[in-house]
């Protein structure tokens, strides 16, 4: 007879304090269980009459948005399943600029279906390579729906084609006015060879009051705050920038000056406003008309500024100084002191011009290497100026996307609906066990058609159904939701002028799949414990907040 050994539940391998969940149903359902709650917190601001989210982040800064990107910058996600979604609609944010929020909802649906399948019996194994399958088919279907390309990027008409739709599912109801401030700004900075368009040539700078329709692009940088020295204009001018504040040295060391009698007094501050009188006379003998500091001006330095007749602005960002120095060629110094040729920059024209009440200053080149525009956006609150600031960057984004890559497909969920179509059929042909994951991929595109009709407050199913007839009957792909509704709730996409990127579109099936494999690849997750001593009990009227 054999010895029978009883079995610990499991042996002591680590430390005290790790967490170990595994199996299926532990850790792989788990992980769609949290990605399922991520995706629907931000599937409801998906589209055009996608609802805001109000967000306090950590700072206890406020966000109202349904901006995808910044409501998962703000939330700050801890569930490393959740997290890996977050990091792939991060990185289509770098890549292509838009379309953050696809991600994270055909991901979540993705594993829903996922859910479905393993359910039915089927192992992780044997769904990953019909993901894959389907995902390399969709792609390929996707080139086959390109129905439009942006033929000229320096044409307003053209880019809009683009940008509207883009903008739209930010700020529905003012697309028109911010897709022509956009394209308006794109076309006067975008270079020879339209594939070199940067987008950091184009700024946004938010003023309170008035109405959005008052916004208006400005050729050349804008500062919101005017000159702080009398001179307001200089052109054909020499700039010399500093990071260093622009006022009388303090020394390093502590010293203490010892002095006699009144005479040596006098000495002492004249010899000092000589000594600054002597650097802003150097400056002014070296050319420079124009001087920007990204600190402090003292009355002295003021006093001498005005006397030499040198405008001086502070720019207190030092992203806009980094900026400015590209723009003008200059180099920012860190000592003050009369600036090299070469670290001397170049401005045609700065002036300071009234905005709505405001006097702002603006640097403008001629010159094309490095022009420069500004959209100033007006508004009556903080928060509705830094949605539309995000919608403009949305539409700057696809403005990029659109000059490599110039090939539109149809909008409004028309371009989804056919993949499923054709992805289903091409499933049914398909032998094996990788069928059953080629129909759930397709259906899970479903969600996009779907979630449009329902931020519209459509009936969801009764749309879809009427999508598939139509995508069903012969050659309609054009068709998709109509969140108006003025007739059945379908539309024809390519008449209503609703175009979606074709790179930001395959980028995000390619992301959020592959979020979706890595997390269904997952079989363990193995938590150490967190480090740190113990926290210091709550309620204690005595203990600092650090």
């Amino acid at each position: 007879m054999a010895l029978r050994v009883p079995q610990s539940s499991f042996p002591q391998l680590f430390k005290e304090g790790y967490k170990i969940s595994q199996g299926v149903d532990e850790a792989v359902l788990r992980n769609i269980q949290a990605i399922h709650e991520l995706s629907e917190i931000v599937r409801t601001s998906f589209g055009p009459n996608g609802r805001n989210k109000m967000v306090i982040n950590h700072l206890e800064k406020l966000f109202v948005t349904n901006d995808a990107a910044t409501i998962i910058r703000e939330l700050d996600v801890v569930h490393p399943a959740a997290k890996l979604l977050v990091m792939a609609s991060q990185q289509q944010e770098q890549e292509v600029g838009d379309a953050t929020n696809l991600i994270l909802v055909l991901g979540g649906e993705l594993l829903q279906k996922v859910e479905y399948l393993l359910r039915m019996g089927l192992h992780p194994s044997e769904i990953v390579p019909g993901y894959e399958i389907a995902r390399d088919k969709a792609l390929e279907i996707l080139e086959d729906l390109c129905v439009e390309t942006v033929k000229d990027p320096r044409s307003a008409s053209e880019l809009s084609k683009a940008v509207k739709t883009a903008i739209a599912s930010k700020q529905y109801g003012h697309e028109d006015i911010i897709t022509n401030l956009v394209t308006e700004a794109a076309i006067s900075i975008m270079p020879k060879n339209p594939i070199n368009f940067n987008v950091d040539n184009i700024r946004v700078v938010k003023i309170m009051g008035g109405s959005i329709f008052e916004s208006k692009v400005v050729k050349g940088m804008v500062f919101g705050r005017e000159p702080d020295s009398v001179i307001q204009k200089a052109s054909k001018a020499k700039i010399a920038v500093f990071t260093c504040p622009l006022d009388t040295a303090q020394t390093e060391t502590k010293g203490t000056v010892l002095i006699h009698n009144a005479q040596e007094m006098l000495n002492f501050t004249k010899d000092e406003e000589k000594q600054v009188e002597k650097i802003f006379k150097e400056l002014a003998d070296s050319g420079v008309k124009v001087v920007v500091t990204g600190s402090s001006i003292g009355e002295l330095s003021l006093h001498y500024l005005n006397r030499f007749d040198i405008l001086a602005v502070k720019v207190l960002s030092k992203f806009d100084l980094r900026r400015l120095c590209r723009v003008v060629g200059a180099t920012a110094l860190a000592r003050l002191g009369a600036p090299t040729p070469e670290e001397m920059g170049f401005c045609d024209i700065v002036e300071t011009v009234e905005i709505g009440g405001d006097r702002v200053t603006v640097f403008r080149q001629e010159d094309e290497s490095s022009k420069t525009a500004t959209i100033v956006v007006r508004g009556a609150t903080q928060n509705l100026l830094d949605d539309i600031e995000r919608a403009i960057d949305d539409g700057v984004n696809i403005v990029k996307a659109v000059c490599k890559d110039n090939r539109l497909v149809p909008g409004a969920g028309a371009t989804e609906m056919e993949l499923v179509k054709r992805l289903l059929s091409f499933g049914e042909k398909t032998p094996g066990l990788n069928q059953h994951s080629i129909k759930k991929f397709a259906e899970a595109l479903e969600i996009i058609p779907r979630t449009l009709a329902e931020g519209a407050g459509l009936d969801s199913t009764e749309i879809l159904s009427k999508l598939y007839a139509a995508h069903h009957q012969g050659d309609q792909i054009t068709i998709g939701v109509d969140i108006e509704n003025q007739t059945d709730g379908t539309i024809d996409a390519v008449q209503a002028g609703i175009f979606d990127v074709l790179v930001a579109k395959s980028w995000a099936i390619r992301y959020a799949t592959e979020a979706a494999l890595t997390i269904l690849r997952v079989d363990q997750i193995i938590m150490s414990k967190p480090a740190g001593g113990p926290k210091p009990p709550k309620g204690q009227g005595d203990w600092d907040e650090d």
